[in-house]
């Protein structure tokens, strides 16, 4: 498998899941402005990571790499360990993840694709950090008793770390949110993260960083 990716992207998701499967991977570091290269532009007409590589086969979308993963080693139970319920349920998480948080991102990273004018930016910024933040309230309660996001650690998991460090990156402040935190300390306590962090963004990374 070679996994292509850029530092600070959702790619991190898919590394951390191939770190977990044990399995031998290869990565290719990238840049943004390499993601639009004619080059990469044919690999992926898109020009955006992660993009998979794997048996003379190419895939692109976060979840589709993380669910091709989970399925290529199941071993690793990453897709639930509780029969169609489980399944269902990291599927529910994959899927909020990628339609109700990652998106809203967009509007903070890049404002101006989606308004024009210094005021409309600025509002459309302060929207989109209270919308994630209510929903990463709304994941907190959810924790409550939890120590993943489903039954048990599944591709749901570093999908949501990613969203975290996003939302501590632009002043989304998780302090006050302790199942979260919690959370968020198991994940960073884990060799298989920390190795993926490290290979991405070359350092090692404790449970209190916040990007």
């Amino acid at each position: 498998m070679k996994l292509y990716y850029f530092p600070g992207a959702c790619a991190l998701a898919c590394h951390i899941a191939l770190e977990w499967t044990g399995a031998a991977y290869q990565t290719v570091r990238l840049s943004q402005a390499s993601t639009k290269s004619i080059e990469y532009r044919q690999i992926n007409p898109e020009g955006t990571v992660p993009v998979l590589e794997h048996e003379g086969r190419t895939l692109t979308e976060t979840a589709a790499i993380l669910f091709y993963i989970a399925e290529k080693y199941p071993h690793t139970s990453l897709l639930g360990s509780d029969g169609p319920y489980g399944r269902a349920d990291v599927i529910r998480w994959v899927s909020y993840l990628g339609s109700e948080l990652h998106p809203t991102f967009r509007q903070i990273f890049h404002p101006r694709r989606f308004i024009d004018g210094r005021d409309g930016v600025e509002a459309m910024i302060k929207t989109a950090k209270e919308t994630v933040r209510t929903r990463l309230v709304k994941i907190d309660k959810h924790l409550q008793g939890r120590s993943w996001l489903t039954e048990s650690r599944s591709i749901a998991d570093p999908y949501l770390l990613v969203i975290l460090r996003w939302a501590e990156s632009v002043g989304i402040s998780i302090d006050e949110m302790e199942n979260l935190l919690g959370y968020k300390g198991r994940m960073l306590s884990q060799d298989e993260v920390l190795a993926a962090i490290t290979s991405e963004e070359g350092r090692r990374t404790s449970a209190g960083d916040s990007t």
